[in-house]
């Protein structure tokens, strides 16, 4: 009677998958999803009675939906909402072209936001539920090179940090992770990057993206930790809005806190003046 039904996007690989095999190891129930049937049928076969999957992508509105009513109607909740599916990409800000940044904020983004929409009104209707955005610790710090990926992840936790605040009398949780760089292939040969290259940003954007690229497969972070990690978070009584995961995420994230005291203290003369004197009527 205990156990949860988990619905992660994007379990093919990384943390999603680690996640999805924590949670049925657990003993919970797992819906995953993704983008290619053969997938969906292997998983199926291999997992019968601990987890179901469905093709989706997390950037079609339209199959959102039908996805959503299909679930509902079988398996009528869901306890733990985990938006994973995303996308990398990397280049200048000067050499995104605007497609290419709708591109990353569809899946990033608006994606994340229509499946959060779509299954709060069942989480409402039960008093109860969490949901778990992966975002990164480039939600929080951005990097030359990383501009238009730090952008839509600062977004993601811009909606669900307010979103915390909205449902938290309603019974339903809100939790951002954070990781640092993990092994997973978000630094493969799948990484999004802009066509266009601008030689004058070679030592910022330019060395940003070689930098990406040739950490893949010896990043710190170890997928199946990260998926305890977030297990035990959903498992607890009180979990805190933001998860930082990996020393490379507290000391990036620590940098970020400083940097923000550091202008805070050093405008603060010219912030309180910026304000109508105060006037005493009488």
């Amino acid at each position: 009677m205990n156990q949860k039904i988990w619905y992660i996007t994007g379990i093919s690989s990384g943390l999603g998958k680690a996640l999805a095999n924590a949670v049925m190891e657990k003993g919970d129930f797992v819906i995953g999803t993704f983008r290619n049937s053969t997938q969906v049928d292997t998983f199926n076969s291999n997992h019968k009675g601990k987890g179901f999957a469905v093709k989706l992508d997390i950037t079609n509105h339209e199959e959102i939906d039908q996805t959503t009513n299909m679930l509902i109607e079988k398996f009528k909740r869901i306890d733990v909402l985990v938006n994973n599916a995303g996308i990398g990409f990397v280049g200048a800000i000067e050499e995104a072209s605007i497609q290419e940044v709708r591109n990353v904020f569809e899946a990033n983004f608006f994606g994340v936001l229509k499946l959060t929409q779509n299954i709060l009104p069942f989480m409402r209707k039960e008093h109860k539920g969490h949901i778990v955005q992966i975002s990164s610790h480039g939600g929080i710090k951005a990097f030359a090179g990383f501009g238009i990926y730090n952008a839509s992840k600062f977004a993601l936790e811009g909606f669900s940090e307010a979103l915390a605040q909205e449902v938290a009398a309603l019974g339903i949780k809100v939790s951002i992770i954070e990781p640092g760089p993990f092994r997973t292939n978000f630094a493969s040969s799948n990484l999004g990057e802009a066509q266009k290259i601008i030689k004058a940003y070679e030592a910022t954007a330019g060395a940003f993206r070689t930098k990406l690229k040739s950490v893949h497969g010896k990043q710190e972070g170890n997928p199946e930790k990260a998926a305890q990690a977030i297990i035990q978070l959903v498992s607890s009584e009180k979990s805190p809005l933001r998860l930082p995961l990996g020393k490379i995420a507290l000391m990036t994230i620590k940098m970020k806190l400083e940097s923000v005291q550091s202008d805070v203290e050093s405008g603060r003369s010219i912030a309180e003046n910026a304000v109508y004197e105060s006037t005493i009527s009488g």
